[in-house]
């Protein structure tokens, strides 16, 4: 009957405020279960008996519960039960985390900002912040591609395109010294914008070719693939000889620096505009070129 339904909804969403007052680090947790738990509920009893008893649930829970419970909201553990039957890992976040992709249709589009969330530990307004930023969306399409067949990534997989930069001052960026100073001021922002697991080792990273000092732009270190990462900056557009620079500095790091233990050194050259002309014909698969973009 309808009266079990709704009274087993009532039950489970005064257990669930009771629990909610309780101070523990498992309360988003338990409510985001509970909330599946009263969704599989509203789920069987609007397939039995159409959307108007979700409608008539919510006038009665918010007559004897005194507290606005919309239909709106019902709906939305509704769909909050769907969406994790779908995809499990989803589970492992908050509600406020599953509204936000609730508005997504590409299924592994979700499955990719689930797992940044659940690896980076993202709150709601970082996550919000990357979907904003279409992170998915500038990954490369191989990568995307990856993702769909659940092929095992590479770092330089996980490199977007463009890259964003804050610009925070409105800055002229005439050279590459400006380009890379905004970059220092937003460093973990902007580490975090390559992608997993990146780390800040130095910038004007000086080495020794020959008799003559040269300076790496930024030196960086990948920890989940336990590789040194050369990047070089550009305001301008990609050029042969920017490939050509940044191989000697990643030999370079590979000689000098690099540990038998450790992967190949990786090159990403940051320009104002991309050519892929000139990447058709490098033959170094390690070097990565990507447009950086100014917000």
């Amino acid at each position: 009957m309808k009266d079990n339904y709704y009274n087993e909804i009532k039950s489970r969403i005064i257990n669930e405020e009771i629990y909610s007052k309780v101070k523990n680090y498992s309360i988003e947790r338990n409510k985001l279960k509970k909330y599946e738990e009263i969704g599989e509920l509203l789920y069987e009893a609007n397939n039995k008996y159409g959307n108007s008893v979700i409608k008539e649930y919510s006038k009665r829970l918010s007559a004897d519960l005194n507290r606005n419970y919309s239909t709106r909201y019902l709906f939305d553990i509704r769909r909050l039960y769907l969406f994790i039957k779908v995809h499990p890992l989803g589970a492992q976040l908050t509600i406020s985390h599953c509204r936000l992709l609730f508005k997504l249709t590409n299924d592994t589009e979700i499955e990719y900002y689930i797992n940044q969330t659940i690896n980076k530990r993202l709150g709601k307004r970082d996550l919000e912040l990357i979907i904003k930023s279409n992170e998915y969306n500038r990954l490369p399409i191989e990568t995307q591609n990856k993702l769909i067949e659940q092929e095992t990534l590479e770092v330089n997989d996980l490199i977007l395109n463009p890259i964003i930069i804050r610009n925070k001052n409105n800055s002229d960026i005439f050279n590459e010294k400006i380009l890379k100073q905004l970059i220092l001021e937003d460093i973990d922002d902007f580490l975090l914008e390559l992608g997993n697991n990146f780390s800040y080792i130095g910038n004007e990273y000086k080495i020794k070719i020959g008799d003559r000092y040269n300076y790496i732009d930024l030196l960086l270190y990948n920890i989940e693939f336990n590789c040194y990462v050369v990047v070089e900056l550009k305001v301008t557009e990609l050029k042969k000889e920017h490939i050509g620079q940044i191989g000697i500095y990643m030999n370079y790091i590979d000689s000098n620096l690099k540990q038998i233990n450790q992967g190949k050194t990786i090159g990403i050259i940051i320009c104002k505009k991309d050519n892929r002309f000139v990447m058709e014909y490098c033959s170094d698969s390690r070097i990565l070129s990507r447009e950086y973009k100014l917000v």
